[in-house]
């Protein structure tokens, strides 16, 4: 369960889990190998990374364009590759398009001759998969399926989980009221409705955003555990800085990216900083 918000400058998501994957705000400078590119935008986000390989959740390059991966359960299906195709690992799309494209259009360009391939990052089963890209002035959305790859232009600039995406814009036509319910339906359009309605927005206020769609411990049961809001977060791709709150931590961090040596060849990697942190005032003298 997750939700992806896009509004002007800001891009940014909950991660709804059950467990952790060793996630960490990530940079990746323009030197360092990608997705098969030698050279390339800088990106920051948040990764986990195996065998020395960032596979991010959400990333966000130098020049401003974002893209985060959502649960597909049910939905996204992967296909063998083809000849004259580009074609893209499920665990690489996001850096496969941030690595070549600077904006949305690029993105529709680049991904109308792609497959999404079934390869395995290593002995890792590929993950149901959907995708929201966006930039400041578009956004779309990438589902891999039965029927091959379907782009479509994302006009509220929310995306969540199955079912598709058309049948997510189908309810929010026929619902009026606002569901309190976590499901995925009920959080896209309580998300569509906020953002839609928001009359300005600035970090602070994109959380509250991500707060309206945030999933507490102890709402969904899964078999292992609690499925819960495990981080939060908003990137200004304009200023290349990444801000995050966690499910302990509700206070705002942020790594800027320009801080980091964008020319280099070396990941840099910032552990989440989920201890509580409470600001106290001390008495006025």
């Amino acid at each position: 369960m997750c939700t992806a918000i896009s509004y002007l400058q800001y891009f940014g998501r909950n991660l709804d889990l059950d467990r952790h994957y060793g996630e960490q705000v990530t940079i990746v400078p323009e030197n360092f190998p990608l997705a098969g590119m030698a050279t390339h935008s800088a990106i920051i986000g948040m990764a986990t990374v195996l065998e020395g390989y960032p596979l991010f959740f959400e990333g966000t390059n130098e020049a401003g364009l974002s893209v985060a991966a959502l649960n597909f359960p049910g939905n996204a299906v992967y296909h063998k590759a083809q000849s004259g195709k580009e074609n893209i690992p499920s665990y690489d799309l996001i850096a496969y398009v941030l690595t070549r494209c600077k904006t949305c259009r690029d993105a529709r360009q680049l991904l109308g001759n792609s497959v999404i391939t079934d390869a395995q990052f290593g002995n890792y089963p590929a993950t149901p998969l959907h995708w929201m890209i966006a930039d400041r002035e578009e956004s779309l959305v990438v589902e891999s399926t039965a029927e091959g790859l379907q782009l479509y232009d994302n006009p509220v600039g929310v995306m969540t989980n199955s079912p598709p995406f058309t049948a997510q814009l189908e309810n929010l036509r026929n619902h009026q009221a606002l569901h309190g319910a976590f499901d995925s339906t009920a959080r896209f359009i309580r998300a569509a409705f906020i953002r839609n309605h928001t009359k300005d927005c600035d970090v602070s206020h994109f959380f509250r955003m991500l707060d309206a769609v945030s999933v507490p411990e102890g709402c969904i049961k899964t078999e292992i555990g609690y499925q819960r809001t495990l981080y939060s977060c908003c990137c200004d791709s304009e200023r290349g800085i990444y801000y995050y709150t966690t499910e302990h931590n509700r206070q705002i961090t942020a790594v800027d990216m320009h801080n980091a040596d964008l020319e280099g060849d070396s990941i840099a990697q910032y552990p989440l900083v989920d201890k509580e942190q409470i600001h106290f005032l001390l008495p006025q003298a």
